[in-house]
């Protein structure tokens, strides 16, 4: 089991301190900046969070994972808490530059950590919680490993933006989303993000150059470049515009180094129903004739009814699932996701609906199918607000399939978060 020095620990209390301090002190310094002169130069906000997480993976065995003592651990239930920090820091010095900040910080404990040497997801836990694929990967730090807690944290955004009439560049570790659809985006290239991962609305970023030029209000065009922390370039450009009443976009570039990309979205509607698209070719360099690429598709419509209740359904197709060589979900759950490992079958259809049962309380109810692998994922939720900026919710995850070569695998998540915004 990995242990920090007393000087890294107090480190780590520090840094806790430090944020519950600025969450203090958040509202009257954004109400300060507001009303400086000039107005608007700087502005903090943020959230707290609490969530407790139940993780059921009894009548599953997986072989080759830890073994008989793996499998003992599978056979309760584990569960684990998370105080979730995150403080968002812009600056406006002028009118053509603004600079962001944001820090995330996480306090988990539990079963999840305490179990990490039994190598429950075939690495341990804290470098599961700790790594950071970006060039700037050293922003990404567990400040404290302990026998059952530890203490991360994580500056996800660091960036400058210069903008001169139609033109924009921000430079630094950024969002960078082209996707259309939502669940599956084949067209994101530099921020590819899990449906699963709810906790994490923000979403990553990549540390990248990306110029922007607007020519008319239904055009733009984008040139980025991001480097991760192999020193692998993507670079790739981007076109938008509209036609026949929707909004087209064109990409093309290089992805890691080592393969072509190409790709085209689209967004508009069909009699009131939403209706976007996105598709990516993909294909090695080394060989380029004596090789083959992968497609990789989705589609989403959307609907939203008289009544308040919003419909959606979407289709994804991976032409690199064969490549992926999936054991269990526990295996993808917990890897490095990229543009090529989207999903975990061939071919995955979604459905969603939701519905404001009352002002205060959402309810929603999601279900994807994967015929691949007989399997499928059930994720119903609940979302209370109790004030403006403070919301009680319950989410489930219930996963169910069968990997070539193993036996039928469930995994069921439960999650019970409270978070208040300031």
């Amino acid at each position: 089991m990995m242990k920090r020095s007393k000087p890294q620990r107090y480190r780590g209390k520090l840094l806790v301190l430090v944020s519950f301090l600025l969450l203090a002190a958040g509202h009257q310094a954004q109400v300060q900046a507001q009303a400086g002169d000039g107005g608007g130069k700087v502005t903090f906000n943020g959230y707290i969070k609490y969530m407790n997480t139940i993780m059921d993976q009894r009548g599953t065995s997986i072989a080759g994972q830890g073994g008989g003592l793996l499998n003992e651990y599978m056979d309760t239930w584990l569960n684990e808490s998370m105080f979730h920090n995150r403080l968002d820091l812009r600056w406006f010095p002028s009118r053509s530059f603004r600079a962001g900040i944001s820090v995330r910080n996480r306090f988990i404990y539990g079963d999840l950590v305490e179990f990490s040497s039994v190598d429950l997801f075939s690495f341990p836990y804290p470098d599961l919680i700790s790594r950071d694929y970006g060039y700037l990967h050293k922003l990404t730090k567990n400040l404290v490993v302990e026998d059952s807690y530890l203490i991360n944290s994580s500056i996800d955004r660091l960036w400058v933006n210069y903008t001169n009439g139609p033109f924009e560049a921000r430079v630094g570790r950024q969002r960078i989303n082209w996707g259309q659809t939502f669940v599956w985006n084949p067209n994101d290239l530099f921020n590819a993000y899990s449906f699963f991962d709810f906790d994490y609305e923000e979403k990553p970023g990549s540390d990248a150059i990306r110029l922007m030029y607007y020519p008319s209000f239904t055009s733009a065009a984008e040139l980025a470049v991001k480097v991760n922390r192999n020193d692998q370039v993507t670079a790739a450009g981007y076109y938008r515009f509209n036609q026949w009443g929707y909004d087209w976009q064109l990409l093309g570039g290089v992805l890691n180094d080592d393969e072509y990309v190409a790709g085209m979205g689209w967004s508009g509607n069909i009699k009131g129903a939403g209706f976007s698209g996105e598709m990516t070719y993909i294909r090695p360099q080394k060989n380029f004739g004596d090789t083959t690429g992968i497609l990789l598709a989705s589609a989403s419509a959307g609907y939203m009814f008289d009544n308040s209740l919003y419909l959606q359904l979407e289709g994804y197709y991976n032409g690199n699932y064969e490549n992926m060589n999936l054991g269990s979900f526990t295996s993808y759950y917990y890897r490095p996701l990229t543009v090529k490992n989207l999903s975990f079958s061939r071919f995955s259809w979604f459905a969603q609906a939701s519905y404001p049962i009352h002002p205060l309380l959402d309810g929603t109810l999601a279900v994807m199918y994967y015929p691949g692998i007989d399997g499928f994922f059930f994720n119903p939720s609940l979302k209370y607000s109790l004030t403006d900026n403070v919301q009680l919710s319950a989410f489930a995850q219930l996963f169910q399939g069968k990997f070539t070569g193993a036996q039928k695998e469930k995994i069921n998540f439960i999650f019970f978060r409270f978070k208040w915004s300031f």
